[in-house]
């Protein structure tokens, strides 16, 4: 499996693992399905704090907390979970520190190695929300920060108040309205995981893996499932 230096400091193996569908199965199956995939050599963990509100990454942390050396969790923080099919988004500054707090208490972590604006919040700069990360950053919280859902133009004004690491935009073989996201990330050395990297179109999920494996050095896919045979198709694309 080829690797991807996250941030410059952290190496992690290019097909991760997305959690947010553990948190719609019994947490025996969640526990069995997340350490089945860093046995299949998983070192990189996507969740958010609005999946199952916070289930997901307390799950990561009842699975496999102690986390073994080399193990990145990437959590996403800036949208609300209040039940809604349409997130709303929360950029304060003061909602994110409490939000990235609560993260690192569910995951059981003095330091969150990568944490990510979910969305970029209309009525609030994306050079406020990031300049709270990047506040979180300086004080030892974060060791990177990310961005998710964004444009170039977004991507650039973040840029200007600290490293971007990794962004997170939907993208896959038959989504590609991202693509001058992705060409930037390329030329910078920044991540890109792109979500939904199955798409929809009924291909399997080895070939649009391996699309994306194939597309960019820089791409970090995530797949999710509760299920271990989704899992074990998943990571067959990592070693072909």
């Amino acid at each position: 499996m080829t690797t991807f230096m996250l941030g410059g400091h952290l190496e992690v193996n290019r097909l991760g693992f997305g959690a947010m569908r553990i948190v719609d199965c019994p947490a025996e199956q969640a526990h069995v399905v997340l350490r089945r995939a860093l046995e299949l050599g998983v070192n990189l963990i996507d969740t958010a704090d609005t999946y199952g509100r916070g289930l997901s990454e307390e799950r990561i942390a009842e699975a496999l907390h102690p986390y073994p050396a080399g193990l990145v969790i990437h959590t996403k923080v800036g949208l609300v979970n209040d039940g809604t099919r349409w997130w709303p988004r929360d950029g304060r500054p003061e909602h994110l520190r409490a939000a990235v707090e609560a993260s690192r208490r569910r995951l059981r972590v003095e330091r969150l190695h990568a944490v990510s604006l979910h969305r970029v919040d209309e009525n609030v700069p994306v050079e406020e929300s990031v300049g709270a990360l990047a506040d979180l950053r300086d004080e030892g919280v974060i060791r990177h920060v990310g961005l998710s859902n964004v444009t170039v133009d977004e991507l650039r004004r973040a840029q200007a108040v600290v490293d971007i690491a990794c962004v997170q935009n939907e993208y896959n073989p038959d989504s590609r309205a991202s693509e001058d996201v992705l060409e930037l990330c390329e030329a910078e050395g920044i991540g890109f995981m792109p979500w939904s990297p199955l798409g929809g179109d009924g291909r399997p999920p080895y070939e649009a893996l391996r699309w994306l494996l194939d597309r960019s050095p820089v791409m970090l896919p995530i797949p999710g499932t509760s299920s271990l045979e989704h899992l074990e198709e998943n990571m067959a694309a990592a070693v072909a």
